[in-house]
């Protein structure tokens, strides 16, 4: 690390949360909840939209059928991010749904604002997903920690000019903002727009420690690696 971060850009999934809350809980919630919500919310504006969109790229394809096969490619496309975000928000709200952190990263985040770091999320789940999942947590709501939510309307998290983007937004200089995350590819990408990086590799979601980073099991220890309170 070249000097202290004053600016910590954090992934979710395998880096502050299990793969397998996203994997297990989200996606299925999701899928079980997809034809209700179109039935009963068909009037809805965002419905409506993300629905339309179907129906001009794939006008031969049952709407159903082409969300299901979205969800089983893990496809980032908005129509069906804008569905399953409506979705997710009735269940956390109905309590269905609650997010369980691992376990040294709300102390750490805790630790980063009493320091003065600022932080923000990128991740490829939209923005207000990922305001639902901190709002929602089995640590409470932690949503005024984050001073940005970032999703693919910055670009493709693989491509340095993503970075570039959500540089300018942060208002802060690249060599001053590390980016934390289990994707090998997406930190390349950072490290070429001039970020710090940290590669997180939790034995529990069995990341692979890739090179050219430095590497931690959790975010307490990866704090510890850039110079930053680990609690």
């Amino acid at each position: 690390m070249t000097a202290v971060p004053s600016f910590a850009l954090l992934d979710i999934e395998g880096t502050t949360l299990p793969v397998s809350f996203v994997h297990k809980v989200l996606f299925p919630y999701a899928r079980k909840a997809l034809p209700g919500l179109i039935h009963d919310r068909a009037d809805d504006p965002v419905v409506k939209s993300a629905l339309a969109e179907i129906r001009r790229e794939f006008p031969d394809q049952e709407l159903l059928q082409q969300l299901f096969s979205w969800m089983d490619q893990d496809a980032k496309v908005a129509p069906l991010k804008a569905l399953q975000g409506l979705a997710w928000e009735e269940g956390y709200a109905s309590g269905d749904l609650e997010a369980t952190l691992f376990p040294d990263v709300p102390g750490v985040l805790k630790a980063w604002q009493g320091a003065g770091i600022g932080m923000a999320v990128y991740s490829s789940g939209s923005a207000k997903a990922q305001k639902l999942i901190y709002r929602h947590t089995t640590d409470g709501d932690l949503t005024g920690l984050f001073s940005a939510f970032i999703d693919l309307e910055a670009g493709g998290k693989k491509d340095p000019a993503s970075y570039r983007r959500i540089r300018e937004k942060l208002e802060c200089p690249a060599e001053e903002i590390v980016f934390f995350s289990d994707v090998v590819a997406e930190l390349d990408a950072a490290r070429e727009a001039g970020f710090q990086t940290c590669q997180i590799a939790r034995p529990e979601d069995g990341t692979v420690p890739g090179t050219g980073h430095p590497v931690a099991p959790d975010l307490a220890q990866a704090a510890r690696l850039c110079g930053l309170p680990d609690a």
